[in-house]
């Protein structure tokens, strides 16, 4: 790791936790900077441009908000959100908007893209994950269980998969880190490519 930049003062444009238990556990500390931007989806986007855009807009909104002194340390953001075929599944507006996205995943295959952004020494790069995951087909009890949980959110496609819904899950192709919302290898790919990455 480059000696002069502290892991701690890392930049998280986002406040998830579970984004900031997931650098942890890759061994960085970060403080949580969120970006609250613009997220409506583009006549005809497709998804990978979507999360893409987002990610980049995140970082470069975190950044604007940085005086010179703290443009010194990295700044990560990264967006989710989960496809059906051409229709993007984000958050949740509701509850019945949370039961209507469970109920289109029920006993199908959807794809979950994530992006993340890093902004370092002035420019940006992004990389994308992209997971095929494999829903059991779900009950109305289960569903409304669920949302009387609590766990659906703030959750892309109205669930997480690091709570009760994994028991949901038959199968992901691809990054479970992804599935969560920060795809662990492309993100240590941008800090390694910075020299910033500690493994």
């Amino acid at each position: 790791m480059n000696n002069n930049i502290d892991s701690s003062k890392i930049y998280l444009a986002s406040r998830s936790p579970r984004r900031v238990e997931l650098l942890k556990q890759i061994g960085w500390d970060c403080e949580s900077l969120p970006a609250d931007i613009d997220e409506t989806q583009y006549s005809k986007e497709p998804a990978e441009d979507y999360v893409t855009r987002l990610a980049q807009q995140k970082a470069l909104t975190c950044l604007a908000r940085l005086n010179d002194e703290q443009r010194v340390r990295p700044v990560l953001a990264a967006d989710t959100t989960v496809a059906l075929a051409d229709l993007l599944l984000g958050k949740p507006e509701n509850d019945d908007d949370a039961r209507r996205m469970l109920r289109l995943l029920s006993g199908r295959i959807h794809q979950v893209h994530t992006a993340v952004a890093l902004a370092f020494n002035r420019k940006i790069e992004v990389l994308l994950s992209t997971s095929m995951v494999e829903m059991m087909v779900l009950s109305d009890a289960q569903i409304n269980a669920y949302i009387a949980s609590g766990e659906h959110l703030d959750k892309a496609g109205s669930y997480g998969i690091q709570g009760r819904a994994g028991a949901w899950i038959k199968k992901i192709e691809g990054s479970y880190s992804g599935v969560m919302g920060l795809p662990l290898y492309e993100t240590a790919s941008l800090l390694r490519a910075q020299g910033l990455a500690i493994f």
